[in-house]
């Protein structure tokens, strides 16, 4: 295989069977991702590195962890507190149950 060949495309080994993913493809990933970043998405008129694109989704993915651990904790003090028997622990619980 020529350098040139090898450089457009990446081969990613999945148990016995191999895909070949071609440089267009991974740069339209990453402009898909680059919509998805709210960080990104607002500076969609600049030109965004790819890796500039891969960090700031793995800091939006980190930061919506951190969000999701946050609301689950304040939802569990809520559901666990005296305000257990509160219209909003009611409207809470009556949602969790779908």
């Amino acid at each position: 295989m020529s350098s040139r060949r090898s450089s457009r495309s990446r081969n990613i080994q999945s148990g016995s069977s191999e895909t070949r993913i071609t440089d267009d493809q991974i740069s339209d990933l990453i402009s898909k991702l680059q919509h998805l970043i709210p960080e990104l998405h607002r500076r969609r008129s600049d030109k965004v590195s790819a890796s500039k694109v891969l960090r700031e989704t793995c800091n939006y993915i980190r930061s919506l962890h951190k969000e999701v651990s946050d609301l689950s904790e304040r939802l569990a003090l809520l559901l666990g507190s005296g305000e257990a028997d509160s219209d909003q622990a009611a409207i809470i619980r009556s949602l969790l149950m779908y």
